[in-house]
């Protein structure tokens, strides 16, 4: 997964790692890790990028080349559980069909979809790409389902 977006912003804004560290709530070493994509950022922090520089989740982990700026919103477990429920049932699929794809436990996917668990990013851009679902769907800051994407793994 390539992240170099997350840098290319922080850079083109005249931001240092330190500062976006700050803006984040995170080390500089976090915030070098993951621009160079040796740690796969979390989905808070991601969403905190998409809103401080108002660009889409799609835009900043490259599913989509389209910048639009979407709602800012915090992330909430439970909408992105519910998104995570109907997109399954949309696609037909069991919650064992859904840990399989992400090579997971059926426990992992319920504890997502009830909104007890943050949905990891990684598990996110995999369903992305897979069924080219909007990841600013998922996390409730968009009503587009379904994006053309460019494959980026």
């Amino acid at each position: 997964m390539n992240f170099e977006r997350l840098f290319l912003l922080r850079q083109g804004n005249g931001l240092t790692q330190d500062e976006m560290g700050k803006i984040l709530g995170v080390k500089r070493v976090a915030v070098s890790q993951w621009e160079n994509t040796k740690e796969i950022i979390p989905l808070d922090k991601l969403n905190i990028y998409s809103n401080y520089f108002e660009v889409s989740l799609d835009y900043l982990t490259g599913l989509n080349d389209n910048k639009r700026s979407v709602r800012r919103s915090d992330l909430n477990k439970n909408i992105i559980g519910k998104n995570l429920r109907l997109l399954r049932k949309d696609l037909n699929l069991t919650q064992k069909d859904l840990a399989n794809l992400l090579n997971t436990s059926h426990s992992t996917i319920s504890a997502y979809e009830s909104g007890k668990t943050m949905l990891l990013t990684a598990f996110a851009l995999q369903i992305c790409v897979k069924y080219g679902v909007s990841l600013d769907w998922i996390c409730g800051k968009s009503k587009k389902i379904y994006i053309k994407h460019k494959s980026f793994i």
